[in-house]
């Protein structure tokens, strides 16, 4: 039952986590198509343009890294994992990779949150559209705190022995494991 609510809720966390990186990326494509065409072909110059499409940037690129973590697709050296042969000592060492990715990403957790808290004390804004700087700041605590989350269900995944992460990174395999039920 609680896993059921869980998958349900990562997919519903998928969709908007999806949802934001399109959204971010046309925003981010149209703009660059704007800003190019107005210097260039019409020959206006528009303030504040970038600080606005490097909001969109940020964003995409701090969802991106969640939507990374939230398949298991971020960077991974998997030699020895794929080298043992064991099935426990595989879940152990899976723990280990898990406990280490949930501690450093709790001390980026930390790290930008102090930014941002920093950030809010001595607001600082962009020289055209006077926009805080809190706000794509705010996009870095979002991820950390989300690949904290990821790195949390990896974590316990990995100690009670639950293979269901392979439904994230490939959910067609949800429909093979219902008619299993």
């Amino acid at each position: 039952m609680i896993v059921r609510f869980f998958t349900a809720l990562d997919k519903k966390i998928g969709w908007v986590l999806n949802a934001a990186a399109l959204i971010s990326s046309l925003m981010l494509v149209g703009l660059m198509l704007f800003l190019v065409l107005a210097r260039y072909v019409f020959g206006w110059s528009i303030v504040g343009l970038l600080e606005v499409i490097m909001l969109f940037g940020m964003w995409l690129y701090m969802v991106g890294g969640l939507i990374a973590s939230r398949k298991r697709e971020h960077l991974v050296v998997d030699f020895v994992q794929t080298n043992i042969q064991d099935q426990q000592i595989r879940r152990l060492h899976q723990a280990f990779l898990s406990l280490v990715t949930l501690v450093i990403t709790g001390f980026f957790v930390y790290l930008s949150y102090r930014m941002l808290k920093w950030g809010m004390r001595r607001p600082q804004h962009t020289p055209g559209l006077s926009i805080p700087l809190w706000i794509p700041q705010s996009a870095i605590l979002f991820a950390s705190v989300g690949c904290a989350l990821y790195a949390l269900r990896d974590l316990i995944q990995s100690i009670i022995g639950n293979d269901t992460h392979l439904l994230v990174a490939h959910e067609p395999a949800e429909s093979a494991i219902e008619e299993d039920r």
